[in-house]
């Protein structure tokens, strides 16, 4: 049995659901994205990747707001026979939730109930967390509360970056969609109630949390960087200068918090230290920690903010 299915989502995250599905039996009608934004330096109009996908596929694209009331006529015209979501960027307005017999499915970065909402990802690294996963789930009104029909479980590392995660759990999502989907066709589908006493939330990611504060233990600081990766990156300052990490290791060893211990690029933390491995300058290409230290001389003893 072949669905009409209208597709929602916005960045990289959603693209390998999306072309598992224009590859399937079933019939993508209509893409929904968020709009297209202007780049800072010269205005340059930028398509999000669904965006630009859909467009090579010749699938048709809205990027209009779904609170316009013209865009609810608009879109009960489509007549889909399901509504999948992945990161699309807006939440459903609940008009389009009590549409008779209509399913809105939404894969979500986390094994729900745990991190619901906008930064599971990091939310999972930063906490240190042993397993991730993704949750097949039916779209309620509240915030990733609705039932889920299909999770599947991941494995963090210690060295796990947000990147590499995202990437991982965007692959298996897209193998869980379509497997769920063909249950559903086949009136197979079961849903499970989440369990509210083990909810836990994942809020986007503030600015004042992505700062390195050195007085913390080395692999809390190690979660950050993982957590934060290249987007929107954990930083400290040389001489004002903002300065990302991309890549470091946690190292044994004993110092003052702040304090760079030797001529690699170790920095003392509250409990062991961290060696910097790549690093990026503002608006730099990313390097490595040798090739920044050829330029830049750190001395052992120096005190970093």
């Amino acid at each position: 049995m072949s669905l009409k299915i209208v597709f929602m989502g916005t960045p990289e995250f959603s693209i390998p659901a999306l072309e598992t599905l224009v590859n399937s039996s079933h019939k993508i009608i209509c893409v929904y994205t968020q709009p297209p934004k202007k780049k800072a330096r010269g205005q340059k109009i930028l398509k999000s990747p669904v965006h630009i996908f859909s467009e090579k596929e010749k699938i048709k694209v809205k990027t209009s707001k779904l609170s316009l009331e013209n865009e609810y006529k608009e879109f009960i015209k489509l007549k889909p026979d399901l509504v999948v979501v992945v990161a699309y960027g807006q939440i459903i307005p609940e008009l389009y939730l009590k549409i008779s017999n209509l399913l809105f499915l939404n894969v979500h970065a986390s094994l729900l109930p745990r991190w619901r909402g906008a930064a599971p990802i990091e939310r999972a690294i930063l906490n240190k967390d042993k397993t991730s996963g993704i949750s097949i789930m039916k779209i309620e009104k509240e915030l990733d509360k609705g039932p889920f029909l299909q999770q599947v479980e991941v494995d963090i590392k210690k060295d796990t970056t947000s990147e590499e995660l995202k990437l991982k759990l965007s692959q298996l999502g897209a193998e869980a969609l379509i497997e769920t989907i063909n249950l559903i066709t086949l009136k197979k589908e079961v849903f499970t109630k989440q369990n509210e006493d083990h909810a836990t939330y994942a809020p986007k990611i503030k600015k004042n949390e992505t700062k390195i504060e050195w007085d913390d233990k080395a692999e809390n600081i190690i979660a950050k960087i993982n957590a934060f990766s290249s987007k929107p990156g954990a930083w400290f300052l040389i001489n004002k200068e903002r300065i990302k990490i991309i890549k470091a290791t946690e190292i044994e060893m004993n110092g003052q918090s702040g304090e760079i211990l030797d001529d690699k690029f170790t920095i003392g933390c509250s409990k062991n230290a961290i060696q910097i491995l790549k690093l990026q300058k503002e608006g730099k290409k990313i390097m490595s920690a040798a090739d920044f230290l050829i330029g830049n001389e750190l001395k052992k003893g120096t005190k970093l903010n």
